[in-house]
């Protein structure tokens, strides 16, 4: 299980004598380590049955230690494995009854290669997550209308023939939870935009070193790019907040 930090901006906004938090402070705990991690999501993930916060008669959410570190181990499976909410839901089961399963892994290939030999390379090498379209609507729970009208609007694409990238199954639950607050997939192609530039920024900077002959220097390129990620996510966020003239927790 993730071990969430212990003080920070958590302890301010816990119950008094309870331990448990508001999901505002859940929020600053997972950050530390996940910081595109959101309210939504945290929700999103409530809603999919991952965690079950206690809640106050008004109807607020208060979340106990438990939760959180189980909210960060279902968030590093996602990151960490690109793991199905499905698969991640039946493999803490599991473990609740008392198991030690196996994480499952989803076929992998290298990118940008075809070997044509049929070998599995091994977990450490440089790889991509793939999940059949199947398995993305069942782990994104919509029918083949709903992901169809997803696709014409470029929130998703296929990486292959039938074959999405694992992280489909996380942008499928976001475009699900904004869909609940009447925003349509529509709606989103300015997002998606938006998106598509910061992520040709990102990689303007980091191409030369992806173009680097050394293999350090490559790989030191990709934990550039996932800095640089963050950092502009960061910077999408508060750049919503201002505009909509709100601080959000």
């Amino acid at each position: 299980m993730v071990q969430t930090p212990s003080g920070g901006a958590g302890d301010g906004a816990a119950a008094a004598g309870t331990g448990l938090m508001s999901i505002g402070a859940v929020l600053n705990v997972l950050r530390e380590e996940f910081p595109e991690v959101t309210i939504s999501k945290i929700r999103f993930l409530e809603a999919e049955g991952l965690i079950e916060p206690q809640r106050t008669p008004s109807g607020y959410r208060k979340f106990s230690p438990g939760d959180v570190e189980r909210l960060g181990h279902v968030l590093r499976m996602q990151r960490d494995h690109y793991l199905p909410l499905k698969v991640i839901r039946e493999h803490l089961e599991a473990l609740e009854r008392g198991e030690a399963p196996q994480l499952p892994v989803l076929g992998r290939q290298r990118d940008g290669e075809a070997t044509g030999t049929g070998q599995e390379f091994p977990a450490e090498a440089p790889t991509a997550a793939r999940i059949g379209r199947g398995g993305l609507l069942e782990a994104a729970g919509v029918d083949e209308r709903v992901l169809a009208e997803w696709e014409s609007y470029g929130l998703l694409a296929p990486v292959g023939d039938g074959v999405y990238d694992a992280e489909a199954v996380t942008l499928a639950g976001l475009i699900t939870e904004l869909g609940r607050f009447g925003i349509e997939p529509r709606h989103l192609r300015a997002m998606k935009a938006a998106a598509d530039r910061e992520a040709g920024l990102v990689d303007q900077v980091v191409a030369p070193l992806k173009r680097h002959r050394n293999p350090q220097t490559r790989v030191h390129a990709e934990a550039r790019a996932k800095e640089l990620a963050g950092l502009t996510v960061k910077l999408h966020a508060a750049l919503v907040q201002a505009a909509l003239g709100i601080r959000l927790p």
